[in-house]
């Protein structure tokens, strides 16, 4: 059942809070998205980074996947107590937490001598993320309660959160070229400072939405690290033949998954009320979300390596290649954001999953010779497919929830995503094996860019069933 769209005056205790003029919701608007912005910048920026990162530290795709989902996982796995932890003490204070412990760790991560060093510190660094991103859209739900505005906003932070992914290649391929896989990292501390430092001025404080007696769903964030560290080691494991590991992982995601379901079920403040999988349009919201992810990072790890080892491509030269993919999702988020606020998530959702799934299936064109041309059908339907779904999706899960649980929801959903996006890379990459076997690495992304096509079409099935059309709905 979706929340009422009403403003919060309507949510109890709500009308106590002073409203936030114009021009400062706007101000807070923009600090937000910085937020966000730096969030993904890392997530593109590495990407370019990896065949470089791999010769210089030595290690193959196995060891590339873990520097990319050593971030992932607890990204992922901690979103939900970000959220929760912000609607308990404050999401202003969780921000900039995270940012804190994001700038410390990027630092670390430019600075490490070998790979097991810097898949620590990219652990840390997702950890830092996780407190920060559902704070910045639970600050941006609660400083636009109108859910018309609430909607723009929306759109508007995934366009500037999303100008990270055209940069991302372009500023890591220029740093990588001239100053070396560590400048990626590096590159973050700047950001963090400015982030911070406005955080700090112009974002209010606002009354916790939780009671302030209760803590985080601690039991229930280490069962859901286990369970997705544990299925993501299993897949990388596998893929690279070592069987029996990868069988133990996978037995050990098993009973993480079963141990977080009884954690859930019997803690009085779960980090995941179990009442929320009753809610078809939040499952249904999650679920896209999670197949989007797992679809759109699983072949972007792949053609990265396709188009710097299997065609030899310079670290710029492969940033420019991608831009078609990044930029209609930068330019198409804030007016799907308004179509969603006119005829509610379903219709930029459905839009977005079947432009998105003929462009990803358009890859089977490629081979190992393809000139640039052939590629660049398939990015920039992929990437339209992505600028109509990813505000849409979002707005789908917090519209599932009342205002007063905007940061659970906000949590939730980027779980979904960025767990999606752990699993893609690990499946992905063990399907598609070395690129050093160009033939072979080849014919495994054609396999995955079928499967991507075929998920993302029965996630269209599934939003066509689950999500509403708009107010008349709810």
């Amino acid at each position: 059942m979706s929340a009422p769209r009403a403003s919060l005056d309507q949510v109890p205790g709500a009308n106590q809070r002073t409203p936030v003029p114009a021009t400062s919701r706007w101000l807070v608007l923009l600090v937000m998205c910085t937020g966000y912005f730096l969030v993904l910048l890392d997530v593109t920026v590495v990407n370019v980074a990896l065949p470089q990162l791999g010769d210089r530290l030595g290690t193959g795709v196995a060891g590339l996947q873990w520097v990319v989902d050593g971030y992932a996982v607890p990204l992922a796995a901690l979103l939900l107590v970000g959220g929760s932890l912000g609607d308990v003490v404050g999401h202003k204070r969780v921000v900039l937490g995270g940012l804190v412990l994001f700038g410390l760790a990027s630092l670390a991560c430019g600075l490490a001598p070998t790979t097991g060093v810097l898949v620590a510190a990219r652990v840390l660094q997702g950890v830092g993320a996780a407190l920060l991103l559902p704070g910045t859209l639970a600050i941006i739900a609660d400083t636009f309660p109108d859910r018309r505005e609430q909607a723009r906003a929306i759109g508007i932070w995934a366009s500037v959160g999303s100008a990270a992914l055209p940069a991302g290649p372009l500023l890591g391929g220029a740093l990588v070229e001239g100053l070396g896989w560590r400048a990626v990292f590096l590159v973050n501390a700047p950001i963090v400072l400015v982030a911070a430092v406005l955080a700090v001025r112009v974002v209010r404080d606002r009354p916790p939405s939780g009671t302030t007696d209760r803590g985080p769903d601690w039991p229930g964030s280490a069962t859901a690290v286990v369970a997705l560290g544990a299925l993501v080691l299993g897949i990388v494991e596998l893929g690279h033949r070592s069987t029996g590991f990868g069988l133990v992982a996978l037995a050990a995601a098993a009973v993480a998954v079963g141990g977080f379901l009884l954690v859930e079920h019997r803690s009085p403040h779960p980090m995941l009320p179990l009442d929320l999988l009753l809610r078809r349009q939040f499952v249904a919201a999650n679920a896209v979300a999670g197949a989007m992810n797992l679809g759109t990072l699983g072949t972007l790890f792949l053609i990265t390596l396709y188009l710097q080892t299997v065609q030899q491509r310079s670290p710029l030269g492969a940033g420019v290649a991608l831009l078609p993919l990044f930029l209609p999702l930068t330019v198409l988020a804030p007016y799907a954001g308004r179509l969603a606020s006119r005829r509610g998530p379903r219709l930029p959702m459905v839009l977005g999953l079947l432009v998105g799934a003929v462009g990803v299936a358009l890859l089977l064109t490629a081979s190992v010779r393809s000139a640039y041309p052939v590629l660049l059908p398939a990015l920039l339907a992929w990437g339209v497919g992505l600028g109509l779904l990813t505000p849409a999706v979002v707005a789908a899960a917090i519209a599932a929830v009342g205002p007063e649980r905007s940061g659970l929801a906000s949590g939730a959903n980027n779980t979904a995503r960025q767990a999606g996006g752990a699993l893609g890379i690990a499946i992905y990459g063990a399907v598609a094996g070395p690129p050093d076997s160009a033939g072979s690495f080849v014919a495994g992304m054609h396999a995955m860019a079928t499967t991507t096509a075929v998920l993302w079409l029965a996630a269209a099935g599934v939003t066509l069933g689950c999500v509403g059309r708009g107010e008349r709905d709810r």
